[in-house]
């Protein structure tokens, strides 16, 4: 293999590919990255045998060939390159690849490609989404999924494609998030799939807000593959039946509150520091208008026994009665954290009862939280 690129183009590749390397892959092979040279483009892919990502860059191709480099060396080299071409000569008896770039020389010893397992993608049918409303439908769902795998079901998220209608969902227990949006042309067929939240998270990183991705549904293998510009993401499914996230979503509520969504949040964070010592157990004590005319009233409070409290008050809309419910003040910042709209509404049928946290006026996208015991 003899080709030539540019550094800007083989460092944003790699920097892609090498998320879907674990930091301790079951075989030494899973380390690394593929590189594969053919007519006028350098092929760069990566597997954890859950998710693979291929991207495709263009290169000069004097010799096709192939070989496997370990990802952190190669990321790392190639991250302090200067921005100019790059000479890659592969020596194929030692599986050795020669690098040059402007007065910088390096060798790295690889792997042969023959060892790297076959990426399997899925071709059927699908859809197709904006890149924009599926980075946002991600961001705001993907971080309520489980961080721990004692129910590994609640790791991913669940989509469900039925007509226009493409909703994701991701709950860990104690909150749940669900997103819906519009497709462009309706799908057939109703479909329902739960995919790691990690796979996502690498998906909203790469789509580009002014591209379509196309999403191959997952055939015989369970295997799902998302198509944007020169990318290919494919992952495997979770097993198992996702809970009934939408019989716990409240129908009613005797308070509901609307504020400012940054003021919000900025109230959480200082409440947050204090509330670190306490299981993040923050309160909010919302309080209707004294008078009419008046504003309502919003206290966030985080306490310590040892390092002090915060009580931090900022004027609200509330309708319907007062309320003194306590939650983890971490969950209430992430969740403000992936609202963009100006306001936020809360609403609650008590203080024993979840609270719901929806951007003002909109029905496409709710948040439900667990009150902690106090």
């Amino acid at each position: 293999m003899i080709i030539s690129v540019l550094q800007e183009n083989l460092s944003k590749g790699v920097n892609i590919v090498q998320k879907a390397v674990e930091s301790r892959p079951a075989l030494p092979v899973l380390a690394n990255i593929l590189l594969e040279a053919e007519d006028s483009r350098l092929k760069l892919a990566a597997t954890n045998l859950q998710m693979s990502i291929t991207m495709w860059i263009g290169a000069k191709v004097e010799v096709p060939g192939s070989i496997t480099l370990p990802a952190k060396t190669f990321s790392d080299l190639v991250s302090r390159l200067s921005p100019e071409r790059v000479d890659l000569n592969l020596d194929a008896p030692t599986h050795t690849i020669s690098i040059k770039c402007g007065t910088t020389q390096s060798n790295i010893k690889g792997i042969d490609a023959d060892e790297f397992p076959p990426i399997t993608h899925s071709d059927e049918n699908g859809i197709v989404v904006n890149g924009k409303t599926l980075r946002e439908m991600i961001n705001q769902t993907a971080f309520a999924s489980a961080k721990e795998d004692s129910r590994p079901i609640l790791t991913g998220v669940y989509t469900q494609i039925e007509g226009d209608t493409l909703t994701m969902a991701a709950a860990d227990g104690y909150r749940l998030a669900v997103r819906t949006g519009k497709l462009e042309s309706p799908f057939p067929t109703r479909t329902e799939m739960v995919i790691p939240s990690k796979t996502l998270l690498e998906i909203a990183r790469i789509a580009a807000d002014d591209e379509d991705v196309n999403i191959s549904l997952p055939g015989k293998r369970d295997i799902v593959t998302f198509h944007m510009t020169n990318v290919d993401v494919s992952s495997q499914l979770l097993e198992g039946r996702f809970p009934d996230f939408r019989a716990i979503i409240p129908r009613g509520y005797i308070t509901s509150t609307t504020m400012y969504t940054s003021d919000l949040l900025k109230k959480c964070q200082t409440a947050e520091i204090f509330a670190r010592d306490s299981a993040f157990a923050g309160r909010l004590h919302v309080k209707p208008a004294a008078a009419p005319g008046e504003p309502g009233e919003v206290i966030i409070a985080g306490k310590s026994a040892e390092r002090g409290s915060a009580d931090n008050r900022l004027d609200a809309h509330v309708e319907g009665e007062s309320l003194d419910i306590s939650f983890n003040i971490k969950y209430l910042i992430e969740v403000l954290n992936v609202i963009n709209d100006e306001r936020v509404t809360f609403q609650s049928n008590g203080a024993e009862n979840p609270g719901v946290i929806r951007p003002e006026g909109r029905e496409d996208f709710v948040h439900v939280i667990m009150p902690m015991s106090r």
